[in-house]
């Protein structure tokens, strides 16, 4: 199979930009459609480490720059009638259209704001792969969560959720993450853990008040805010944020709103560290009660659940995101969904496999 695979315009496909999940997702589905031997046609900006068939820029580092605009790349506006958004689609359009051949895959992330490059080329199919986010536009539908998927289909009928169908070829693909990348520890330090993006909605106070409550050391890395309570460690690379992770007590992930994925619980549990989270969206199918942490509605149960974390096997923890999460494991799954999408080129629903009596 052969697919072009579009990237962000405000950040380039290398480690450097490792917090920003949606390029992420770009990088990593690159290593695995080349791990299967697909072709892989990268749209994206200047530097680029994700192996492909070809990378193609479709910004320059100035015009990547400009699109963050003084903030941090994690901060960036999904603005697609500015001018680094216009430039990026408008490249990408040209040199897909350079390319493209019949029944390619057009891959992307970044919803409406992709919508143009799906109206250039409407004989394709165009493929939103990785949808933790509103706005969807594409008939072809890969979801993060089966949460987010049926949080997206009510919301598009809010009075009368029940009157809601489902969209056959829509899938549910959960995010991944490379295992080498998160080192396993059996053995955690006196301190936990939050990193993510410092705004209210993903709940980072509470792990403050949490930990504030019962006097534990806490370290916060991301961008945003600085803390109240806790030492801020900045926004951290890879190999970092690999240290502070594995040696944690446990990780915060208590998002207030439906999260759509939320990686950093999942990349927690790959090194061997419980996750204390909310117990709605994803984490209601990423983490596992009582096993790989805690899933918490009052501040009793988050308090709580700092103690019986010390209870969890991290050995079990780890083989549970590696068995669900890693790379392998979900390069199989869009496999089989993207050659599900193939068959729509011939009976669709009808197809069936022939056996012989």
């Amino acid at each position: 199979m052969r697919f072009h695979l579009v990237s962000l315009p405000h950040t380039n496909t290398t480690d450097d930009f490792s917090a920003c999940a949606f390029t992420e997702k770009v990088r990593k589905f690159a290593i695995m459609m080349m791990s299967l031997d697909h072709e892989v046609y990268l749209y994206a900006g200047e530097q680029n480490t994700a192996p492909c068939t070809a990378h193609v820029p479709c910004i320059d580092e100035p015009g990547r720059v400009a699109a963050c605009d003084d903030r941090h790349y994690t901060q960036a506006s999904f603005n697609f009638t500015s001018e680094p958004w216009v430039t990026f689609n408008s490249n990408a359009i040209r040199e897909i259209g350079r390319r493209i051949q019949p029944k390619d895959f057009i891959c992307v992330i970044g919803g409406r704001a992709n919508q143009v490059i799906a109206e250039a080329f409407p004989a394709n199919m165009t493929v939103e792969f990785g949808i933790g986010y509103g706005g969807t536009f594409s008939k072809y539908r890969v979801w993060e969560s089966y949460a987010w998927m049926h949080t997206c289909y009510g919301a598009a009928r809010p009075y009368d959720p029940n009157g809601v169908d489902g969209i056959w070829f829509d899938a549910v693909i959960p995010g991944y993450f490379e295992v080498e990348k998160f080192s396993f520890s059996a053995k955690k330090d006196d301190y936990f853990f939050y990193i993510g993006r410092l705004t209210d909605r993903k709940g980072w106070r509470i792990a403050e008040d949490v930990c504030q409550n019962i006097g534990a050391k806490l370290y916060v890395a991301g961008a945003g805010d600085m803390p109240v309570y806790g030492e801020y460690v900045g926004t951290v690379g890879p190999e970092r944020r690999d240290e502070l992770m594995k040696r944690a007590r446990a990780v915060f992930v208590p998002t207030v709103y439906i999260e759509p994925f939320g990686n950093v619980a999942v990349e927690a549990m790959a090194c061997g560290t419980p996750v204390i989270c909310t117990d709605w969206g994803a984490m209601t199918e990423t983490v596992i009660h009582g096993v790989t942490g805690y899933r918490c509605r009052t501040l009793q149960e988050f308090v709580d659940a700092t103690l019986l974390v010390q209870t969890l096997d991290p050995h079990i923890i780890r083989k549970h995101a590696i068995d669900n999460y890693s790379l392998p494991v979900i390069a199989q799954k869009y496999d089989r969904h993207f050659r599900r999408l193939l068959q729509l080129w011939g009976d669709g629903w009808y197809e069936l496999e022939r056996t012989a009596a």
